[in-house]
C-alpha cells in the first residue's frame, strides 16, 4: 500500500510506466546514497499546537478550482489521532480519537483557522469510536476498542438533562472484535427506519434475525484445501467475513444484510437508495491469482463478496459472490460520503467521495447507472504526501467538505475544502434515476426477508437474466424459501440456463459445508447428492453461455465439497463430461476445470496443465495451475513431474507480497507430500536442486536476449500505428506485454501487479500516439499517481521511492516497483526534505529490442483492453 505524492493535476497517459518492471522502478532506488550535510530548512506548515505539525497544504493537491485549508494540527499527546467525523443536530462537528474520546467543534468561517478553545471534549464516557452518525435524536457510534477498555459494539449517546451535552451512554449490542478489522461505521438506511452497522472480518458474527437476507448457507467452499496466509495473518478466521447489518434504532433487531467483506470501514447511500462501501485488499497477496484490489462495492440485499482466509479469496467470476463496481487498486480504504449538499459544481455534488489512508488519496467516484447496478470511474480529488486520510463529510450548513488525517497514532489534522472556481455551485437536486432493472431487482429482494409461496415462481424467470445482480437477487429469493417449494423444480428444470443457477441454490441450501459439521450434523443426504450430480451431468454445456458454464463448474465444486466424493462410477461419468472441456478458451474456465479435474484425479489433467503452465505468459496463471496440481496423484509421467518441479525453481524468482514466497513453499510442500517413495527416488535430482534467483527481466524477458536494438522514433511508430492497428495478433500482443514484465507492476483484466496503474481501460482513454509518446519519452509527463518521492534525512542519506505505510513516526518507503517487499523504514522526525522526483520510474529505450510488429501488437493489445474480439483483431 502506498501514499501518492502529487504535483499538478495533469492529463496523463498510463502507459508511461508500462515497462517499468523491466528495470528498477526508480532511479537510485536500489540503495540509499550518502549526501553532504546541508543546513536544515524551515518549512511553514500552517497552524500548529505545541509543535505538532499536520501535513502542510503545500504538500496537498486538490482538483482545479478548489481550495484546501488546514484548520487544525491535533496535539497528539492531548487529543490523540482523529479517525471519524460527523455533525450533530446543530451542525457542529463531532470528531473521534481512535484511542480516546470525542470532541465537538463549531466550524470557523472560511479562511479562519481553528483555535484550541473552539474544541471542547464531549463528556460522554466513550472511547475508540470508529464510526458515528446523528440519527433518531441521538449519536450512534461503532466502538472498536483495540485495547479492550470497553466492549466493542454499537452504542447510543444522548443528552440526559437538556444541557446540550452528550453524557448518557447505552451499549445497544456488544460485537466482539479485535484489531483493525472490527466494528466501524454507522449509516442511516435509505428508508429512514433503521441503521446499517459496518463490520470487518475480525468482528465476531452476532446473533441475527431468522429472516435476515444473509442465511447460514455460506461456507468456505474450497474444493481443494485452501492455504492459510504465509505470515499467519488472521489464521483460523473463516467465513462469512465482514458483515453489514441492518439494525433497528433500539438496537434489539440485527439482520445480516450482506457479507464476505475483508475490512470495510465506512459506507454511503446514494439518491437512488443504494448502499456503497469501499473494501480493502490484502497486500500480502500481491501478484498472486487470489489477490483482489481495493474496490467500490454496491451492497445489495443478501450480497456475498467472497472474502476468505489466506489463499481462499474468491475471484470475481465465481457465481457464488458478486463483483465490485470499481476496482481502485492497492490501499487502505477509510471514509466515504456522497457530495450531496456541497457548494461544489454539479459533478462533485453527485460524486461518491472515497478515502484511501495509505496512499493519501481522496477519490471522487462518478457512478453511472447500468442495468440494476452501476459502472464507475474515479478521479483524484485530493492527494498529499503524507496524507493518512481517515474520514470526510459534507457540512450541510456551509456546503464545505471537512476531512481528517490520523489513525494508528500518526500526526492528525482537520482540513476544509471549498470551491473558489468559476463554475456554478447551484444545488444539483439529487433525484432518483428511473431504472426498470433496478425495480426488478428490488421486487425480488422483498422475498429475501419473507417466505412466500409465490417467491419461486416470481424469481425463476430471472435466474438467467443477463444482469448479474438480478440473477443474484432471484437466486437468493429462492434460497430463502422452504425447500419443498422449489428444490424439485430445480432438479427437473428443462431450461439449462435457469437450471444451472437453480442447482447452485440447491447445492448451497441442501449441502453442509465441512466447516459447519459437528456431532449434531445429520449424515450426508446421499439421495440429494445423487440427484444433484445427475442433474449436473444431464446439462448440455454447449447450450450454456460462458458465464453459465462457469456457474455449472462452480456448482459441481460446491456439490463435491459439501456432499463428498461420489462412487467411482459417478466419478467416471464426471470425468467423461468435463475432461474434454479442459483446456478451455478462457483463463477463468480453466481455473475451475483444472481444480475440479485434479480433485477428481483425472488421468489427463497433469499433462494439460503443465502445457498451460509452460504457455502462460504471467506468473498468476502459472501459480494457479501449479496450486491446482499440488495434490494430484494420477496421470503423471517422469517428464511431467520433472517439468512441474522445475517450475518451482523458476517461480523462486517471481515477486509478490509479503506472503508470496511462503505460498510457493506451501504449494511445493504439498506437491512433494503427494509423491510416492518411488517417485521421490526417481525425482531426487530435481527435488535437490536449489533455485537460482533472477531479476524480473531475466525471468520474463528472455525472448529479447541477443536481439539487435533499434532506436525507434515516435514519428515512425505513430505513423505505423495510424494505419497498422488492423488484423493484429492478440496472442503475440499479450506475450509482449508479459515478456517485458509489464504484469509485474500493472493489473490488466484482473491479473498482474499493483505498483503501477491498472491498464485495462487505458485504450478507452488514450490514443496509440499518446501511449507511444509516453513510453519513448517517459519523463515528459509523469503519472502523478505513481510519482516517486525523494527523501533526504538529517544524516545526509537520500532514498527514492513511494511511501507504502505509516505507523506513528515510522514511514515505509518502497524503493523498487517490481518488488513490493523492497522497503526502507525512515523515522519521520529525521526527514530534512521530502520532494517529488522529476524522473519517471520508467527508463528510456524500452522498445529497443522489440520488432515493429511486436510493438504494434502490444499497442493493439492495450487498446483492446485484452478483448480478443476487438476490432483491431478483425481479419
Amino acid at each position: 500500500m502506498k501514499i501518492k505524492v502529487a504535483t499538478t493535476r495533469r492529463l496523463l497517459v498510463t502507459l508511461a510506466i508500462l515497462f517499468a518492471a523491466t528495470w528498477c522502478s526508480v532511479a537510485d532506488a536500489q540503495k540509499a546514497k550518502p549526501k553532504k550535510p546541508r543546513p536544515k530548512r524551515q518549512t511553514v506548515v500552517g497552524p500548529t499546537i505545541g509543535g505538532n505539525k499536520a501535513t502542510p497544504i503545500n504538500r496537498i493537491t486538490v482538483a482545479k478550482g478548489f481550495r484546501v485549508e488546514l484548520l487544525y494540527s491535533v496535539p497528539g499527546q492531548d487529543q490523540g489521532s482523529w479517525v471519524n467525523l460527523c455533525t450533530d443536530n446543530k451542525g457542529r462537528l463531532l470528531v473521534s480519537n481512535q484511542f480516546g474520546g470525542l470532541y465537538r467543534i463549531t466550524p470557523p468561517p472560511v479562511g479562519t483557522p481553528l483555535r484550541p478553545e473552539d474544541i471542547e471534549p464531549v463528556p460522554a464516557k466513550i472511547r475508540a469510536v470508529n464510526g458515528m452518525v446523528w440519527a433518531f435524536g441521538a449519536l450512534y457510534v461503532g466502538v472498536n476498542d483495540y485495547e479492550a477498555k470497553i466492549p466493542s459494539g454499537l452504542y447510543r449517546l444522548t443528552d440526559s438533562n437538556g444541557d446540550d451535552q452528550l453524557d448518557k451512554v447505552e451499549m445497544l449490542r456488544e460485537v466482539k472484535s479485535r484489531g483493525d478489522h472490527g466494528v466501524h461505521a454507522v449509516v442511516p438506511t435509505p428508508d429512514g427506519k433503521a441503521l446499517y452497522l459496518v463490520t470487518g472480518n475480525n468482528a465476531k458474527r452476532t446473533e441475527v434475525a431468522a429472516n435476515s437476507p444473509v442465511r447460514q448457507v455460506w461456507g468456505e467452499d474450497h474444493l481443494l484445501p485452501s492455504m492459510p496466509d504465509g505470515r499467519g495473518h488472521n489464521r483460523g478466521v473463516l467465513a462469512p467475513g465482514g458483515i453489514i447489518y441492518r439494525v433497528s434504532p433500539d438496537g434489539k433487531k440485527f439482520e445480516a444484510y450482506a457479507s464476505g467483506f475483508r475490512n470495510v470501514f465506512d459506507a454511503a447511500v446514494n439518491s437512488d437508495g443504494e448502499l456503497f462501501t469501499y473494501d480493502a485488499d490484502m497486500e500480502y497477496d500481491f501478484n498472486t491469482p487470489w489477490y483482489r484490489p481495493t474496490r467500490i462495492c454496491q451492497v445489495v440485499s443478501g450480497a456475498e463478496f467472497g472474502w476468505r482466509n489466506g489463499a481462499g479469496k474468491r475471484p470475481v467470476f465465481y457465481a457464488d459472490n458478486l463483483p465490485g463496481v470499481l476496482d481502485v487498486g492497492p490501499g487502505s480504504p477509510t471514509g466515504m460520503t456522497f457530495g450531496y449538499g456541497a457548494k461544489f459544481p454539479a459533478k462533485y455534488q453527485n460524486a461518491l467521495f472515497s478515502l484511501d489512508w495509505s496512499w493519501g488519496k481522496l477519490y471522487a467516484v462518478h457512478l453511472k447507472p447500468n442495468g440494476s447496478s452501476y459502472t464507475a470511474t474515479k478521479e483524484e480529488f485530493v492527494t498529499g504526501a503524507p496524507l493518512p486520510i481517515t474520514d470526510a463529510i459534507i457540512h450541510q450548513g456551509d456546503g464545505a467538505m471537512y476531512f481528517t488525517i490520523g489513525g494508528r497514532r500518526v500526526q492528525s489534522g482537520l482540513y476544509r475544502v471549498t470551491y473558489v472556481g468559476d463554475e456554478s455551485t447551484a444545488p444539483a437536486t439529487a433525484k432518483p434515476t428511473v431504472s426498470v432493472a433496478r425495480n426488478t431487482r428490488r421486487a425480488l429482494e422483498v422475498f429475501h426477508s419473507k417466505q412466500d409461496r409465490k417467491a419461486a415462481a416470481a424469481a425463476w424467470p430471472h435466474l438467467d437474466d443477463d444482469d448479474r445482480f438480478i440473477r443474484w437477487a432471484a437466486r437468493v429469493a429462492i434460497e430463502n424459501q422452504p425447500r419443498k417449494f422449489w428444490v424439485e423444480k430445480a432438479l427437473t428444470d428443462s431450461n439449462p440456463a435457469t437450471q444451472v443457477e437453480a442447482l447452485l441454490a440447491v447445492a448451497r441450501v441442501t449441502g453442509v459445508c465441512p466447516q459447519h459439521r459437528d456431532e449434531n450434523t445429520p449424515p450426508v443426504d446421499t439421495a440429494m447428492q445423487a440427484n444433484l450430480l445427475s442433474a449436473i451431468l444431464d446439462i448440455d454445456s454447449t447450450k450454456l453461455s460462458h458465464d453459465q458454464q462457469l456457474t455449472l463448474v462452480r456448482t459441481l465444486q460446491i456439490t463435491l465439497n459439501r456432499f463428498g466424493r461420489p462412487d467411482d462410477a459417478v466419478v467416471a461419468k464426471l470425468l467423461h463430461k468435463f475432461d474434454p472441456m479442459f483446456p478451455a478458451e478462457t483463463t477463468e474456465l480453466n481455473w475451475l476445470l483444472c481444480e475440479t479435474l485434479a480433485w477428481l484425479q483425472s488421468p489427463t489433467v497433469a499433462a494439460k496443465a503443465i502445457a498451460l503452465i509452460e504457455a502462460a505468459p504471467i506468473q498468476e496463471e502459472q501459480l494457479q495451475y501449479a496450486r491446482s496440481l499440488r495434490m494430484l496423484k494420477a496421470g503423471w509421467t517422469t517428464e511431467t513431474r520433472t517439468a512441474y518441479f522445475e517450475w518451482f525453481l523458476k517461480a523462486a524468482s517471481y515477486r509478490g507480497g509479503a506472503s508470496f514466497e511462503r505460498f510457493i513453499e506451501f504449494i511445493r510442500t504439498d506437491a512433494v507430500a503427494s509423491l510416492s517413495d518411488a517417485e521421490k527416488e526417481s525425482l531426487a535430482e530435481v527435488l535437490a536442486k536449489k533455485p537460482e534467483k533472477k531479476t524480473t527481466y531475466e525471468n520474463l524477458g528472455s525472448i529479447f536476449k541477443g536481439r539487435p536494438t533499434t532506436e525507434w522514433s515516435l514519428d515512425e511508430l505513430s505513423a505505423s500505428a495510424r494505419s497498422g492497428l488492423k488484423k493484429r495478433d492478440f496472442q503475440r500482443g499479450r506475450k509482449m506485454f508479459a515478456a517485458a514484465a509489464c504484469y509485474a507492476c500493472h493489473r490488466f483484466n484482473n491479473q498482474g501487479g499493483i505498483t503501477g496503474p491498472d491498464l485495462t481501460s487505458a485504450g478507452r482513454r488514450y490514443s496509440p500516439h499518446d501511449l507511444l509518446d509516453q513510453v519513448i519519452n517517459p519523463s515528459k509527463v509523469i503519472n502523478e499517481q505513481f510519482s516517486a518521492v525523494v527523501v533526504i534525512t538529517e544524516a545526509g542519506l537520500t532514498h527514492t521511492g513511494v511511501v507504502v505505510n505509516l505507523n506513528g513516526d515510522s514511514l515505509m518507503l518502497n524503493t523498487d516497483l517490481t518488488n513490493p517487499n523492497q522497503q526502507v523504514r525512515i523515522d519521520r522526525k529525521t526527514i530534512e526534505e521530502l520532494t517529488i522526483s522529476k524522473t519517471s520510474p520508467m527508463p528510456k529505450g524500452l522498445l529497443k529490442q522489440m520488432k515493429k510488429d511486436e510493438i504494434l501488437d502490444l499497442v493493439a493489445y492495450i487498446i483492446s483492453g485484452g478483448n480478443a474480439k476487438h476490432e483491431v483483431y478483425k481479419k
